[in-house]
């Protein structure tokens, strides 16, 4: 299979350049890195401050002046959490559940997204319809029937009642068939059938590796939204078998709160989640600046 290569564009004027890095220069001045600063505090402050009252006695919270700097506790607030409450069966329910729940969605996903952007099927356009349409849907109206589902199959109580729901997303679908749109020219998929590829084959050998960005961007969203949610497995789950977000409510519903046990226990429960962003984080910006960069 060849491929045929445009010819470069020429290159611009010198003048054009100029103006560019002028243009450029401005836009990137201290203002802006004084923005960006100023957001990036902003957002880093909550965790910072998670992480000091964790690392305090309980009635450091109160204290005026506010405490701003980690104390010594930090390990001893562990081992009450983990006492308090069964939080490692917490922390092995929720990575199960996002770990499953992201692992299904970005696979169906980018099958069905394949499908809907570069294949010709009866009824393709109408599907994509009601795919979209179902995000238009309250969650609320759906908990009742899905519930007595769950009840049916005996999985109330269980983490299968919070997987499978979610195993594929109709936001998902539409992400990925958007960027499969864009991303995979025709010729190239007409090229593969001529060299004898069928669907399935195209599928993973052209279409996959030219979605791991996309992917990656689905995958951290939908792991994110999968790791915080707290309505659904708050109505189907027992507070014997909790993920993490149950089990904050849990920490979190005596007739006193004790912040410091309920911040250390947060700290702990964002750690995956910046985990996943630590190690496929490269995918995940290169996915993020590939939608922003046209051409």
């Amino acid at each position: 299979m060849t491929a045929v290569l445009d010819p470069p564009a020429p290159a611009p004027p010198a003048g054009s350049r100029s103006r560019v890095r002028r243009v450029a220069g401005r836009v990137a001045g201290p203002w802006a890195y004084a923005g960006l600063i100023a957001v990036l505090a902003g957002s880093a402050f909550p965790v910072y401050w998670s992480l000091v009252v964790s690392s305090q006695t309980p009635d450091a919270i109160d204290s005026v002046p506010p405490v701003l700097v980690p104390g010594g506790h930090l390990f001893e607030n562990i081992a009450r959490v983990f006492d308090t409450t069964d939080f490692a069966l917490a922390l092995t329910n929720s990575i199960v559940v996002s770990g499953t729940i992201t692992v299904s969605v970005v696979l169906f996903s980018t099958l069905a997204g394949f499908a809907f952007a570069k294949l010709r099927f009866r009824g393709r356009n109408v599907l994509l319809l009601v795919i979209i349409a179902t995000q238009a849907i309250p969650t609320e109206l759906g908990v009742i029937p899905l519930y007595m589902m769950m009840s049916e199959f005996g999985w109330a109580g269980q983490i299968h009642a919070v997987i499978v729901p979610g195993l594929v997303t109709a936001f998902g679908v539409f992400f990925m068939r958007q960027y499969f749109e864009r991303a995979i020219p025709d010729e190239l998929l007409e090229a593969g059938r001529m060299d004898g590829c069928g669907s399935l084959r195209l599928f993973w050998h052209v279409a996959m590796p030219a979605a791991r960005p996309a992917a990656a961007v689905l995958g951290l969203f939908t792991f994110m939204q999968a790791w915080n949610d707290f309505f659904w497995p708050l109505v189907v789950l027992v507070p014997e078998n909790p993920t993490v977000q149950t089990a904050l409510s849990t920490l979190a519903s005596g007739y006193t709160t004790d912040y410091t046990l309920v911040l250390t226990a947060a700290t702990i429960g964002t750690v995956p989640v910046l985990a996943v962003f630590l190690l496929f984080g490269r995918q995940i910006v290169g996915g993020i600046m590939s939608g922003a960069v046209k051409g």
